[in-house]
């Protein structure tokens, strides 16, 4: 597959949290590719109609039907070379399916699972975190059983539009809440955690498109950049103009709220094991893969550009 190049493209969950970055980044991607397919419920078709008749007109081809349907996803893969799936934490498990279907389809050959975000790979921990699990059962399905179709994992780390924000009543986990000018950081704030923006990972997965020789079996761990919580804390402090109140948590209480958090079956766990994994150096690396994407990647934000987006509202204000 050496002579390889992604043309006919399929979407699974593009117009959802982070697909919704991912399919514009593909429809002003240059060269453009030669089709660009999202397939959708119809739940979603009806509810972003608006969404869906603009990228329409900007190239995009829309497919609707039930991601869980055999023949509806048979029928969506004919033709296609290239399969991304976005989809959330809520339909991982549905991708063992799509990947079956894929290996036995006659034109699909490369498959981008949904693998945006913390790497479940990092460490000799990784395995046991509980948010990981069905991605890493979807990656011992790909292992075991696809033998035609190539994979390319894009490992992005946190979004830091989302991590910036402080969730209400899981400030202790960290986070920063700019109309009180208040910063939570864990431990001393010194920790280095590597990022991409929301946006940034679209421009990520389009130069993964872009780079098939240099992509295949591979995970990609890409982000737009390392800092950390107090250089962000002083990028806040730098364009708001004033000084900022920070509480610190030890990472020690914060591993005691996680626990309780999953002892007591709520939900919102996840979010503060995955915030405990990336403070405790789960997005280092003595390299990331940036530089193997890099003569295809768009510009990338900056810290700068990333606060300046979140002070005016940030992710929840984007428009497409």
């Amino acid at each position: 597959m050496s002579s390889f190049a992604a043309s006919k493209i399929l979407i699974f969950g593009g117009t959802g949290t982070i697909g919704r970055y991912i399919t514009p980044a593909l429809l002003r991607a240059k060269p453009a590719f030669q089709q660009l397919v999202l397939f959708t419920s119809p739940n979603s078709a009806k509810e972003k109609s608006q969404q869906l008749e603009k990228w329409k007109s900007e190239g995009l081809s829309v497919i609707v039907g039930d991601l869980t349907s055999e023949a509806d996803v048979t029928a969506a893969y004919k033709g296609v070379d290239t399969v991304i799936s976005a989809v959330g934490r809520g339909g991982l498990q549905h991708q063992i399916a799509l990947l079956r279907l894929a290996e036995a389809s006659d034109s699909v050959k490369w498959f981008l699972p949904s693998e945006f975000g913390t790497d479940i790979e990092h460490n000799d921990k990784s395995p046991n975190e509980k948010p990981h699990q069905l991605k890493l059962q979807v990656r011992k399905y790909i292992r075991e059983n696809l033998k035609r179709v190539k994979v390319t994992y894009v490992v992005t780390g946190p979004y830091f539009d989302m991590w910036v924000d402080a969730a209400p009543g899981l400030e202790v986990a960290g986070g920063y809440v700019p109309d009180k000018k208040h910063a939570y950081v864990i431990e001393d704030g010194n920790g280095k955690v590597g990022f991409c923006t929301m946006p940034d990972v679209g421009k990520f997965v389009a130069a993964t498109l872009k780079s098939p020789e240099a992509s295949f079996g591979k995970a990609l761990k890409v982000q737009s950049f390392i800092v950390t919580p107090n250089e962000v804390l002083t990028e806040y402090e730098r364009q708001t103009g004033s000084k900022w109140e920070v509480t610190k948590t030890p990472l020690d209480e914060i591993r005691a709220f996680e626990a309780k958090l999953w002892e007591d079956g709520n939900p919102r766990a996840t979010l503060v094991t995955l915030r405990r994994i990336w403070a405790e150096g789960g997005t280092l690396y003595a390299q990331n893969d940036n530089g193997v994407l890099s003569s295809k990647l768009e510009d990338l934000d900056s810290l700068e550009d990333a606060v300046r987006k979140a002070l005016a509202g940030g992710y929840r204000k984007d428009t497409f």
